[in-house]
């Protein structure tokens, strides 16, 4: 089996992997900027135009895990490109929108495709890259993601600038198209010969649905008593769920790789990660804006030196990951977080720009030392077979967790905490635990290598230790 896609159709792929990583990215959050502007023509309350942000992020968590198997019975590459197919005709559909319902029915569609792509990204990564360079690999896709999460806000403010909303939505057109041309350099996968099982499918967005949906209910509903109601009913469906995907060879839901407990340290880990960050990121503006009167524009020049510090970092820790063991550098980066969470907390009274900037880099370079070599411990640690799912739960867990983050601070908010030092504390708590994680990956006992991965680092000093 070739170890990689040779050159120069390995450049081939990994342009089409990051012109379709962008769009998706980018699409998730450019509608932010836009839905004052979507409320005003569309005629619709400001609270009901949110749920075009929330439907995309809920479709992408309720489908990632869901497609990541279809993508291993039909092929990781043809079900990437159907993604892609999906999403640019959505994104098409968006300048027939004259109504919110309309709007959310295409916003659905494109969270489809994009769960498509998305879902078997990792795994093609792992096929296009060689095995010593995968940590690379992941790295320059985690630029990728933070980079256009960082544009995204940009993008969408200088399309509305110029043209009506619904452009703000085809600014994700040319990637989409680029990465549809470029895409038939990435790697063939063969496709598995398992039954797809649907009815797991249908369970497993069930299960995240309900749970996701009903925390969202219990912050911005008036209904508590419904919201626990459908939290327990997402239990529910989740204790059935995976008690079945227990008996299944190659479960939906990757109870199979959860089992091994350096997998399931770092998708912990991750988690924890990912709540941390969405907290400090989605409650730094209203502190920064209520407690010190900064503007709208000043939020934002305060708030840059953390994306574009991960856009430096990630990719050396990822370049390092193949390298130097996960756990090591997951937690030294944690270790970082934490000192720059804490001082976030404790800035001075009236703090200036280069009080939050710096405080902000560091821990841009915490996480972006962590995230990266967490990644790519989950994903070369499962087997090739495997890699879609491994793929998958990465993708699940940082959707989760980011929306964690956000019902945390919206809960924060409700109790009168959250435009203060209090969400930079919790984060620094969480932090905690995924260093934690990160450190108790390096006992032999917990690491536990596969034969593969034992025989490949006896193999090759360039081999990475996924430790």
């Amino acid at each position: 089996m070739t170890d990689g896609l040779p050159l120069p159709r390995r450049y081939l792929a990994i342009a089409a992997l990051c012109f379709g990583t962008a769009l998706v990215i980018i699409d998730g959050g450019v509608a932010n900027v836009a839905l004052p502007t979507i409320a005003h023509d569309l005629g619709v309350e400001s609270s009901a135009v949110v749920s075009i942000v929330t439907i995309y992020q809920l479709t992408l968590v309720m489908l990632l895990l869901p497609f990541a198997g279809l993508g291993e019975r039909i092929g990781l590459k043809r079900m990437y490109q159907v993604g892609q197919l999906i999403f640019t005709i959505a994104t098409l559909l968006c300048f027939f929108a004259k109504s919110l319902p309309f709007l959310l029915v295409v916003r659905t569609a494109q969270a489809v495709g994009a769960a498509g792509a998305l879902s078997v990204a990792s795994a093609l990564i792992r096929s296009t890259y060689p095995t010593s360079q995968l940590g690379r690999g992941l790295g320059i896709n985690s630029v990728i993601v933070a980079s256009s999460a960082a544009a995204a806000p940009t993008i969408g403010g200088l399309v509305l600038a110029i043209a009506p909303w619904p452009w703000v939505f085809a600014s994700a057109i040319p990637f989409a198209v680029a990465s549809l041309v470029l895409g038939r350099a990435l790697p063939d996968v063969p496709a598995g010969q398992a039954r797809f099982d649907t009815l797991a499918a249908v369970m497993c967005a069930a299960m995240f649905g309900l749970v996701i949906g009903g925390a969202e209910s219990a912050v911005h509903g008036d209904s508590p008593v419904v919201s626990a109601a459908i939290v327990l009913c997402g239990v529910a469906v989740g204790w059935i769920y995976i008690r079945r995907e227990k008996t299944i060879s190659n479960p939906i839901l990757p109870v199979d790789l959860l089992e091994r407990p350096v997998i399931a340290l770092s998708a912990v880990g991750a988690f924890a990660a990912f709540v941390a960050s969405m907290t400090l990121l989605l409650s730094t503006p209203f502190r920064l804006t209520h407690q010190f009167g900064f503007s709208a524009a000043e939020v934002g020049a305060a708030i840059a030196p953390w994306p574009l510090t991960n856009m430096l970092v990630a990719p050396l820790a990822g370049w390092l990951s193949d390298r130097v063991p996960a756990g090591l550098l997951g937690g030294i980066g944690m270790a970082i977080s934490i000192v720059a969470l804490l001082l976030l907390a404790a800035l001075p009274a009236d703090p200036g720009y280069f009080d939050i900037a710096w405080r902000m880099a560091l821990c841009g370079s915490g996480f972006g030392t962590f995230l990266p070599p967490n990644a790519r411990l989950i994903i070369g640690s499962a087997a090739v077979g495997r890699a879609a799912a491994a793929g998958g739960l990465v993708g699940t867990v940082r959707l989760v967790g980011q929306t964690t983050g956000a019902t945390l601070v919206a809960a924060l908010l409700a109790l009168g905490v959250g435009s203060g030092s209090t969400p930079a504390l919790v984060a620094a708590g969480l932090a905690l635990v995924a260093g934690l994680c990160s450190l108790a990956r390096l006992r032999p006992s917990i690491r536990n290598p596969a034969e593969v991965e034992t025989r490949a680092e006896v193999t090759t000093l360039k081999t990475p230790r996924l430790g």
